[in-house]
């Protein structure tokens, strides 16, 4: 390596690490690594970590954001689904940060259960494109004490993520994330800080974690009913959530026993909307997860 211990992975040493594993970044695994020290300094401030807090890393690569966050002070553990870059990142840190608190867990981030050591209170990631939707749900349903989330994903998955009812972005990411947190739209991050370059730029997004919405539904049945009003969207409430209840009369029935007009359409609820919807639900109904 030629770069010293402390600093940060710059363009030539990812392409140098790259090259000696024999790394070609892949589309089909979304890899885009971060070359700009600046641009992985000014992610980690928008972390706002705390000293030695439990961080978790989704997608580490070869290690640039890792090691940023390591400089911050936290403890991290990566999930890292490219054996070869599992491999390696844990060689990189310790020539890089010897002395940090470091793990790697050598998995695809959709199958993780349980994660080493103290539970995270952050997640702070550079999410893989074709994935960042389902990781990033998946991780706030199965990691209850992750606190703050801050992740680096396309600009125009960064808008759905963050819409509220009535905006044109608004879906099933925004209802979704909605259960989970309160979603800010943060820094707007260039396509030019990556290798390869992406053909889009990307957005940071925030998601400070809360209590969702008070309901005797549970989160499946509430997702199952989200999914079902943006199936269709051009489509009323009626009509869309017609199979979910059985017919287009029981449907209208329950939306109105909801205190939803059954002429609006998906796109002008907000989640506390959906739970009391879900609310309606037969006992017997299925379910649909994250």
């Amino acid at each position: 390596m030629t770069n010293s211990p402390g600093a940060l992975l710059g363009p030539a040493e990812i392409r140098e690490l790259a090259g000696r594993l024999g790394v070609r970044p892949t589309k089909t695994l979304g890899q885009n690594f971060v070359h700009d020290g600046g641009t992985v300094r000014k992610i980690v401030r928008a972390a706002g970590l705390r000293p030695g807090e439990r961080v978790v890393e989704i997608g580490p690569g070869l290690g640039s954001l890792t090691l940023g966050l390591l400089e911050a002070g936290a403890s991290v553990v990566a999930v890292e689904i490219d054996r070869a870059l599992a491999g390696q990142i844990s060689e990189t840190v310790r020539v890089h940060a010897p002395d940090a608190d470091f793990t790697v867990v050598a998995a695809d981030a959709l199958e993780v259960t349980e994660l080493p050591g103290e539970p995270p209170t952050a997640l702070v990631a550079n999410l893989p494109y074709n994935v960042a939707v389902p990781v990033l749900l998946t991780f706030l349903q199965r990691f209850p004490s992750l606190e703050r989330v801050l992740v680096m994903v396309q600009a125009e998955v960064a808008d759905r993520l963050a819409a509220g009812p009535g905006s044109r972005t608004y879906g099933v990411p925004s209802v979704k994330a909605a259960w989970y947190a309160d979603t800010r739209r943060s820094l707007n991050v260039s396509r030019h800080v990556f290798w390869p370059e992406p053909n889009v730029d990307s957005a940071l997004v925030a998601l400070e974690k809360r209590e969702p919405p008070v309901t005797t539904a549970t989160r499946e049945q509430v997702f199952a009913v989200v999914d079902a009003a943006f199936a269709q969207r051009r489509k009323t409430l009626r009509a869309a959530l017609s199979g979910t209840f059985g017919s287009g009369v029981a449907a209208e029935e329950a939306l109105r026993a909801a205190g939803v007009d059954p002429g609006l359409r998906g796109e002008r609820l907000e989640v506390a909307d959906f739970a009391r919807i879900a609310e309606q639900l037969p006992v017997a109904a299925g379910t649909v997860d994250a």
